[in-house]
């Protein structure tokens, strides 16, 4: 029988944890016994695998610097066979993207029974500024949705300050007349069994709305629900596509709904190297969703009210609340639980800071954040062994995808570009005397060429996402957006693989992650000047 992991107090408050205590478990440290022994070996596992890899290249090029040039051709026709079958996957979605575009949502919608159909947006924020949410506003407002069946949640953290308050009472003087339902929440500080971040922020505001929902008499399974990151800027028509995928799937409330994040909203303003991270970003979700049977929710997503309600909200004691709500749902659902990628964009901001270098950080900590996912990993494990009920094969499939995807991460981009190296360097005179030294770098060089058409796909899709260029922003800027995949090696390394390595030792050392909140930076002249502001206060 399953160990109760929380103390009796939470136990009895809520009553979903007492029948499915581990739907909520966070780390090793609460667990006891064998228990503990298994899930802390699971979150080892990925860091652990990571690390044996790139040591051990190493000493495979020093100690059989033939067999580590052997891996190392193997490894780079992999990576070519991988990056022409990714780009054909990404040149698919991008076209059902633009084709989704193109489409009139609300004719397919009223040829269906929509009326009773309700939204319910979830906007969580912390110190955000007012420019950042109002822009976010000022789309909902332009959103082809009947505003008298959307509720809309401004969920304030209390640890953001009074300047919280002002923005709140400023955004809702304006727009208090285009929303019937608005709801603002504030989530407490320092509450037991959570940590601080937009899970324990989300989860409040939606039990909050839960209670309101409760006097509407609306019926949860009437609801779709939308957790949006607070810069998340959605099309006019995208409830209305979220709309047509509910009523039109199998099991809408067994299924969640993911857009695409396109990190376009201050593109022209970002340094180039962010700007090759946030669209490696897009992509990395644009082919995801052209394979669904992989895919996870990410970031700003939606489900059934139902649904939520059922797994009792997003986890509120860890940090990548995005993705571990779908893990929660295929657990309590016992793998009987989806995600609907709908090739439709929400658009978002890429990481900017006052300068290089805080830009710099930032990439970086937020590449951190999401690559802290990997504690998902030892999450659903441990559930898929707890669950005898999940059939054996998806068991299978999801943790060699989950793991595949964690190795390749932290480890595929160091061996492309550094490590593969290594034979020549450490091999020795006597290896460095053989054909195969000769071919060693010719046969990476070859490959890696063949391997640009990863590159090339990428300028003909990134390009095609630019929103209008800004009037005084110069047109020679278009060919920075060309030139600036050159850079990709170096951001495949610095703001991918050790991010991605960076997290997954923290949780093999047991050094567990907080919830770090990307700033939201524009350069604007009023918004640098009303920061400015708000900084000397």
């Amino acid at each position: 029988m399953a160990k109760k992991f929380w103390p009796p107090a939470r136990a009895r408050l809520y009553n979903y944890t007492m029948a499915y205590p581990y739907l909520h478990l966070a780390h090793a440290p609460e667990l006891k016994g064998k228990d503990w022994i298994i899930f802390r070996f699971l979150e080892i596992f990925p860091g652990g695998i990571a690390w044996l890899t790139l040591v051990g290249m190493v000493l495979v090029s020093w100690l059989a610097p033939v067999a580590g040039a052997i891996f190392i051709i193997l490894f780079d026709l992999y990576w070519l066979i991988k990056t022409i079958y990714l780009s054909i996957h990404l040149r698919g979605n991008w076209k059902r993207l633009r084709h989704n575009l193109k489409i009139d949502w609300k004719e397919r919608v009223q040829k269906l029974c929509w009326e009773h159909v309700w939204q319910v947006v979830i906007l969580p924020f912390y110190k955000e500024s007012y420019e950042v949410i109002e822009s976010s506003f000022q789309a909902l407002v332009k959103s082809d949705w009947p505003k008298e069946r959307m509720i809309l949640v401004l969920a304030r953290e209390e640890k953001g300050g009074e300047g919280t308050r002002e923005t709140i009472w400023k955004i809702r003087e304006k727009y208090k007349n285009q929303f019937p339902h608005f709801l603002e929440t504030k989530h407490p500080v320092n509450l037991e069994g959570e940590i601080p971040g937009k899970g324990s922020n989300a989860a409040w505001a939606g039990r909050e709305v839960k209670k309101y929902i409760d006097k509407l008499n609306v019926p949860y399974g009437d609801i779709l629900v939308s957790s949006l990151d607070i810069d998340t800027q959605v099309p006019e028509q995208y409830f209305l596509v979220l709309a047509y995928h509910f009523l039109t799937v199998e099991n809408p409330h067994r299924t969640a709904y993911q857009p695409v994040p396109v990190y376009n909203n201050n593109i022209w303003e970002a340094p180039s190297f962010s700007r090759v991270v946030a669209n490696s970003g897009t992509f990395w979700q644009m082919m995801q969703q052209e394979r669904p049977e992989r895919l996870a929710t990410f970031s700003s997503h939606s489900m059934s009210f139902k649904a939520l309600v059922e797994l009792d909200f997003w986890q509120r004691n860890m940090v990548s609340e995005d993705s571990r709500i779908f893990w929660q749902g295929f657990l309590y659902y016992k793998g009987d639980y989806k995600s609907q990628p709908i090739a439709y964009p929400v658009w978002m901001d890429a990481p900017i800071g006052r300068n290089l270098w805080e830009t710099a950080q930032s990439v970086y900590k937020q590449q951190r954040r999401w690559a802290w996912g990997v504690e998902n990993f030892p999450y659903t494990l441990f559930g898929f062994l707890k669950i005898p009920e999940i059939p054996l094969r998806k068991k299978l499939y999801f943790t060699l995808i989950m793991f595949e995807g964690l190795w390749s991460w932290s480890t595929n981009a160091i061996l492309m570009f550094f490590l593969g190296w290594l034979p020549l360097i450490l091999g020795g005179e006597a290896f460095n005397s053989t054909i195969l030294s000769y071919n060693l770098p010719r046969a990476t060089r070859l490959i890696m060429t063949l391997a640009m058409v990863g590159i090339i796909t990428s300028i003909v899709i990134s390009t095609s996402l630019l929103p209008p260029r800004p009037e005084k922003t110069p047109r020679r800027k278009y060919l920075y957006m060309i030139l600036q995949w050159l850079l990709m090696p170096v951001t495949l390394i610095f703001f991918g693989a050790i991010p991605a390595l960076d997290a997954q030792t923290r949780l093999m050392l047991g050094k567990y992650m907080g919830f770090w909140v990307t700033p939201k930076y524009r350069k604007t002249p009023e918004f640098i000047r009303n920061e400015a502001m708000r900084t000397a206060r």
